[in-house]
């Protein structure tokens, strides 16, 4: 629920959310019934194949300005456990052998089979499906070394225009890779017909 509770909050953006997981579905479910400024804004969905991203969730007479996505990280648990180690290592500056998330991930946000790379090349081959149906695709790429791979599909998947935004807080690098389908005078076109589309929101554990 973070990105349509900040969207909404701040830009007055209505989302539909998606996961696989029912209790995520029901927790997030809460907060909107709980906050009658979210009631009106946000939808919730439940992806019933997890082999899938969009298909299932998105229908055809609908139209978003946005799909956001964060990806899960890793391969399995156990380069989950290995990250989270690294990690606490570099924060405490000795070696750490004891996992101790900090942070509050669940399995299938953290790891699906083929890791973040999998998931996005996934996530890009799946979009061609409906390339009128969102502005925009983006998602956050938190290995540099994944995008030659997620530029590949989507070069192969018809995108039109691909754009990289790098971003940064404190000593974490990330950045952020967006697509469409449409050129500049589609795109124009969209901005005159759906300007109040929704956004789309993907949770990490869509694909496991």
């Amino acid at each position: 629920m973070v990105y349509p509770i900040i969207g909404n909050h701040t830009y007055g953006w209505s989302f539909v959310g998606t996961d696989i997981d029912p209790v995520a579905l029901a927790s997030a479910q809460k907060i909107v019934d709980e906050n009658p400024g979210l009631t009106e804004s946000v939808t919730l969905r439940l992806q019933k194949n997890p082999g899938h991203v969009f298909s299932g969730v998105l229908r055809s007479d609908e139209r978003f300005d946005l799909v956001v996505c964060n990806p899960p990280f890793h391969a399995s648990q156990e380069a989950a456990e290995a990250g989270t180690l690294r990690k606490l290592s570099n924060l405490n500056e000795k070696k750490v052998t004891t996992v101790a998330r900090n942070f509050g991930g669940q399995n299938g946000e953290l790891w699906c089979e083929g890791g973040e790379a999998a998931f996005l090349e996934k996530m890009a081959n799946e979009s061609a499906q409906f390339p009128n149906l969102c502005l925009w695709y983006s998602a956050l790429v938190s290995k540099q070394s994944n995008l030659r791979r997620v530029e590949a599909a989507l070069e192969k998947a018809g995108a039109k225009s691909v754009r990289v935004v790098p971003m940064g807080q404190g000593n974490k690098t990330s950045r952020m890779v967006a697509w469409t389908f449409f050129t500049n005078k589609k795109q124009q076109e969209w901005k005159q017909q759906h300007w109040d589309a929704p956004a789309l929101v993907t949770n990490p554990d869509l694909a496991v």
